[in-house]
């Protein structure tokens, strides 16, 4: 596995896709994600290289000699990936080789140049995971050259030694490398797996479609499905396709991840399908930042002060009847809440009594960031939150009075809760051991953008 993870790097943002039909997320890898791949790709690729060799033959002397020969080193000074449009990947790679030939009386230690050229094929399998084939592969052999300090070896005998190497190598080379794909793709079968949102919530990604690949990237058109107790959430309206445009982004960014606002539209109704987005608000009898009681409640609404001559703590039971909307304007992301609020009274036998109701208004900026593989977001309100009374069991109620203490000890812990929920994030495409560096978000109509460069920890 270790030896699939330079190449990995490549194809790091894919999964696979079942029953999907129209993407809500594209996920584009650039050339400078080449550029990267090709830096941490040679250690694996030299692990991969170095294949053993059998005896060669002797025919130097008056009867055959079998003579060890092996590998002592692989060096992969250049690795050099780029893209073919309408295709994959092509690989050239240029490597010397130090071999020891244990021939008697001395050992005979040579370097010998290769470059291996290959074409690799990414597609979607038949069960709807990437997948990456080597189409062609190519080995060139430069003439070795003897290692500084060993004897000098007859010409005859190196271009025998040569020879047995090079025929070895031709097909066992180009093995090796498909070998290492085969590995990538046993890697990339593991990304179909659910990540987690919330205790009983999940959200798996599916590629829909064949990548599109041109000279300059490779494009994904990918499925995002959440689940709630094993159930998709499937939106009240039909989904719409989501192309993500050219020139979006970071130019010099390894990857560009669009997500479209059928996304957030399923994110957001799978919180409030879950309960995530509900709370419960208590005070203290004697908190003077939360003063949730019947006392000073009694001040405002006299009835209140009627039922309860003690004081007694008042709960808001905070719940999200409707699905909260998420508007994705330029540079400019809003979310809209309404919820119902009830407010009780904790009796002396811990009972509730329902004292009134009121719906709430409240529009929220929404700022979005990017945390190792998880998108975040964090709130903060935009005007004033707009209460009004939904039902009354004490009497009459001064909506604006109300107002002023509503406010107060409902808006800080909306927020908070908010906050924290949302900081927790929802997993974007990623593999293991993959996470976005340096991410920039930008906000247009209908969609957001992740521009980031990509760290993989091997």
């Amino acid at each position: 596995m270790a030896q699939a993870c330079g190449l990995g790097l490549l194809l790091a943002l894919l999964l696979p896709v079942l029953g999907a039909s129209l993407p809500d997320t594209v996920v584009r890898l650039n050339k400078d994600m080449l550029s990267y791949v090709s830096e941490i790709g040679k250690a694996p690729l030299q692990r991969a290289l170095q294949v053993p060799v059998p005896h060669f033959l002797d025919r130097s002397g008056e009867v055959l000699q079998p003579t060890r020969v092996q590998i002592l080193d692989v060096q992969v000074p250049h690795l050099h990936l780029n893209f073919i449009a309408s295709f994959g990947v092509r690989l050239l790679a240029a490597a010397n080789f130090t071999f020891k030939v244990f021939r008697a009386p001395e050992p005979l230690e040579l370097i010998l140049p290769v470059v291996v050229l290959a074409d690799a094929r990414v597609a979607q399998s038949s069960i709807g995971t990437p997948v990456v084939s080597i189409s062609t592969c190519l080995s060139l052999f430069n003439n070795a050259v003897v290692f500084n300090g060993s004897h000098s070896a007859a010409p005859t005998l190196l271009a025998l030694v040569q020879q047995h190497i090079r025929a070895v190598l031709r097909n066992k080379l180009c093995l090796s490398i498909s070998n290492l794909v085969q590995g990538l793709n046993v890697h990339l079968g593991t990304l179909i797996g659910l990540n987690p949102v919330g205790p009983e919530s999940q959200i798996r990604y599916f590629m829909i479609d064949a990548p599109h690949i041109t000279n300059d990237y490779i494009s994904l058109d990918v499925k995002a499905v959440l689940f709630l107790l094993g159930k998709p959430i499937v939106l009240p309206v039909g989904a719409t396709s989501f192309v993500l445009p050219e020139q979006v982004g970071t130019r010099s960014a390894m990857a560009t991840v669009g997500l479209s606002q059928d996304l957030f539209d399923s994110a957001l109704l799978l919180l409030q399908k879950a309960g995530a987005l509900n709370l419960d608000i208590t005070g203290e009898l004697k908190s003077e930042d939360n003063p949730l009681n019947t006392s000073v409640l009694g001040q405002l609404i006299p009835e209140v002060a009627h039922q309860f001559p003690e004081p007694m703590s008042v709960v808001l039971k905070v719940r999200l009847r409707t699905t909260p909307v998420a508007t994705l304007h330029t540079n400019n992301a809003t979310l809209w809440l309404q919820p119902f609020v009830e407010v009780l009274a904790v009796a002396s036998n811990s009972a509730f009594q329902s004292l009134f109701s009121f719906n709430v208004t409240v529009n929220l900026s929404l700022q979005l960031s990017v945390s190792k593989v998880k998108l975040q977001g964090t709130t903060s309100v935009l005007g004033e939150v707009q209460l009004t009374v939904a039902s009354s069991n004490v009497g009459f109620i001064d909506k604006d009075q109300v107002h002023a203490l509503m406010g107060t000890v409902f808006e800080k812990p909306l927020l908070d809760h908010l906050n924290a929920l949302l900081g927790i994030g929802i997993a974007l495409p990623n593999v293991v051991n993959l996470r976005y560096v340096t991410p920039e978000v930008f906000v247009h109509e209908g969609y957001v953008v992740i521009s980031s460069g990509l760290f993989y920890q091997s």
